[in-house]
């Protein structure tokens, strides 16, 4: 419960939209940001793929990364 997946898009070196994994949605930050996480936390399916790209991504590798350390 303690792994975070943190998902940000960039643009010109400005963040502009990020999805967190512990909020579950999609966060914006700029004007152009905050129209997409709408129009994005209102799509089941973009939001259950981040989801499951945290049990793809985090969860099959922590073992690994914890024996590195």
């Amino acid at each position: 419960k303690d792994i975070q997946y943190v998902y940000s898009m960039y643009y010109n070196k400005l963040e502009y939209i990020r999805f967190d994994s512990s909020l579950g949605k999609y966060v914006g930050y700029t004007e152009f940001g905050v129209k997409n996480a709408e129009r994005f936390n209102n799509d089941p399916s973009i939001i259950g793929r981040r989801r499951a790209q945290r049990e793809t991504y985090c969860m099959n590798n922590i073992g690994i990364d914890y024996r590195t350390a």
